[in-house]
């Protein structure tokens, strides 16, 4: 679908990576001989936003039997997901929408939007490794554009799944939801040699019409998935590892016009597909404490078609990062380059004809840790980027460049006892726009490119089981980027959008009792306005403030009971179309509610057998049926005049979810 792009400046750099990677091996080999090996390369110390950044693990996602963006971050207090369905679902990280952030899957980006009605992010849980949750912009290896954060999904090898001593496995597991679906997956993984593991996997997921809270029925939310994952890893010597992997989703359904929001009953379906292929490469060579090599390739491929208008969009991303980390006394220097190729394509329903945007990104950065004195680290980056857009079809194009520098200190008041504090600036061009309306789009002329400030101040503190930490942030973006409501789509300098708030969590270990609480603030305001879904779709969305408690229990190390409680506030008053009343298309600013909520889940985890090859899971999501609609959904606009069919579909009731899997 997508054409070629191979006269673009950047298209043969990833290849030259590649064979400058494969010469290089051979040249590896004699520096290991001349300066023997490293024990390990340093470990990434992320200072700027440390306070707030979160990771979440495989084994939460199993006791929960994560199955969606939602249930993965579930218990992160400063991230939310909305859209019910899983091909609607977006992200927000502190109310900004992920379009924002730079979101990576084993090192790939995952750019650009297919039909702004659904979600850019797709993922398995059952790959995950872990998920790294940097909230605001950070240090310069945070990546190109990310003016919100970042979210990087890690997925599982060979070694993550076998035992010390064990050369062959495989798994098998099989779930059953009663609202409403089943999930199916089997692996196969193994050592071919003894330096060498392959690993693949198989998931479906059936999914039928879901019923909300009050037992009404979710129309067009019934959904077919299917994934194939396989991945090759290995050490070409001894200091030297490669991992090669590819990963293909897929998900069909009928859904409504509007796939986020709610389709009446009885109303038109649609016929729904969208595709993703991701391929990644992935080297590390680490000979000594100055050279500490990581290349990461990769190719992704996403399209989506609709039986509606016959509407099919694609976009391509090809590109590399290249860094290297030194350790230099005191210090831990990481630097390199990076680029990145998108290309999206959109077939007009208008005749057939297909509109196609080319974008390019070029970055170097470089970032520092210095540990200046036993209790004081200190960090400070910068990075240079340069964003092209070419607008193919329309004969147009636009480009822009700019630094990105952060500083940030870590500070050891006592043992126990950490201040950290770090301020960061992020620059952002225009990147490819969305698939669906590249055939009414234009560009300001003067556009100029987004600039984030973003400050934080954090505590943790952490003896004898109990960890606190609290972080205040305030992160400022200049001259967002923005098609507001008018005729045809224009992107433009709309103003200005601050974030700022405050989260606080605390968790105590004892013995086999583990309990956690958090809460996050978030205000997020457009020049002045609090942002909503529907006004301000792709950019930002408003969220009431959010408790999250957890509890777990192990009777054993074989039986384990825990439970989550989320709350979310009410938010109310948020004052809507005051563009679409200058344009003439609303009588009159309104305001829009959105209720708060409560939702319990609990779940328990047994492994029956004395060695761990059984494990049994079972949750019940919403164990109280609440009725709610999740604040970074749309919100209900039905009371309003002429907007009556615009709102965020209803979250799910009720749902047991009962999962079986064995280790052979």
């Amino acid at each position: 679908m997508a054409r070629n792009i191979s006269h673009n400046k950047y298209a043969l750099l990833p290849l030259m990576v590649s064979s400058a990677l494969a010469s290089g091996i051979s040249q590896a080999q004699e520096v290991q001989n001349q300066e023997g090996t490293a024990e390990n390369p340093m470990e990434t110390v992320v200072v700027v936003g440390v306070a707030s950044d979160t990771e979440i693990t495989p084994e939460e996602l199993d006791k929960q039997q994560a199955n969606d963006l939602s249930d993965i971050f579930r218990q992160v207090p400063s991230v939310s997901v909305g859209g019910s369905l899983a091909i609607a679902q977006k992200i927000y990280v502190r109310g900004m929408e992920d379009t924002l952030l730079n979101v990576t899957v084993d090192g790939a980006p995952q750019t650009s939007t297919l039909f702004h009605h659904i979600g850019r992010v797709s993922i398995e849980p059952e790959l995950l490794e872990r998920v790294e949750v940097q909230a605001g912009a950070g240090e310069a290896t945070s990546g190109a554009g990310a003016i919100g954060g970042a979210i990087r999904f890690k997925t599982k090898d060979v070694d993550d799944l076998l035992d010390e001593g064990e050369q062959f496995g495989a798994m098998v597991k099989g779930a059953y939801f009663s609202n409403d679906g089943d999930k199916a997956s089997a692996s196969v993984y193994g050592k071919i040699t003894d330096n060498w593991g392959l690993l693949g996997s198989f998931v479906t997921v059936n999914r039928d019409n879901m019923k909300d809270g009050d037992g009404d029925t979710i129309y067009g939310s019934t959904s077919d998935q299917d994934l194939a994952f396989i991945k090759l890893s290995g050490e070409l010597s001894e200091n030297q590892k490669l991992s090669v992997s590819f990963e293909q989703r897929e998900e069909t359904g009928e859904f409504g016009k509007h796939p986020n929001w709610p389709a009446l009953q009885g109303a038109t379906l649609y016929p729904m597909e969208t595709e993703r292929q991701t391929s990644v490469i992935n080297h590390q060579f680490s000979p000594n404490e100055l050279f500490n090599l990581e290349t990461t390739v990769y190719h992704t491929q996403s399209e989506a078609w609709r039986e509606l208008y016959d509407y099919i969009a694609s976009v391509e991303t090809t590109g590399f990062d290249l860094r290297n980390t030194s350790s230099i006394g005191q210090h831990s220097l990481t630097y390199g380059i990076e680029a990145r190729e998108d290309e999206v394509e959109g077939r007009s329903f208008l005749g057939g004809i297909s509109y196609i945007e080319e974008g390019q990104v070029l970055g170097a950065y470089i970032q520092d840790h210095w540990q200046a004195t036993d209790a004081l680290l200190l960090s400070f980056g910068l990075r240079y980027d340069e964003y092209e857009l070419e607008r193919v079809t329309h004969d147009d194009e636009t480009d822009s460049q700019g630094f990105s520098p952060n500083i940030g200190m870590s500070y050891s008041l006592t043992d126990a006892l950490t201040f950290t504090a770090g301020h960061a600036t992020a620059m952002r061009g225009k990147e490819v726009g969305d698939g669906f309306t590249l055939d009414a789009s234009t560009i300001a002329p003067d556009l100029d490119a987004e600039t984030v400030d973003n400050t934080e101040l954090g505590l943790e503190y952490s003896l004898d089981g109990l960890d606190l930490k609290a972080a205040i942030y305030r992160s400022t973006i200049d001259d967002i980027i923005f098609d507001q409501a008018g005729p045809g789509i224009y992107y433009e300098n709309v103003g200005e959008l601050v974030t700022e708030g405050f989260e606080l969590s605390a968790s105590y270990v004892w013995d086999q009792l583990t309990i956690s609480a958090a809460f996050s603030h978030n205000d997020s305001e457009l020049d002045g306005e609090t942002v909503e879904g529907y006004e301000h779709n792709g950019v930002a969305n408003a969220r009431g403030d959010t408790w999250n408690f957890a509890a777990n229990y192990a009777f054993s190390s074989k039986l384990e009971l825990g439970w989550n409680l989320t709350i979310v506030q009410d938010l109310n008053n948020i004052k809507v179309l005051r563009r679409s009343t200058e344009v003439g298309w609303a009588d009159g600013v309104a305001e829009v509610d959105k209720p708060g909520y409560e939702v319990f889940d609990v779940y328990l985890h047994w492994e029956p057998l004395a060695d761990d090859s059984l494990n049994v899971n079972l949750a019940v999501q919403n164990l109280f049926n609440e009725h709610y609609r999740d604040h970074s959904s749309v919100a209900d606009y039905g009371h309003i005049s002429g907007y009556d069919m615009v709102a965020g579909i209803y979250e799910a009731g009720r749902d047991i979810r009962l999962s079986v899997d064995y280790r052979f």
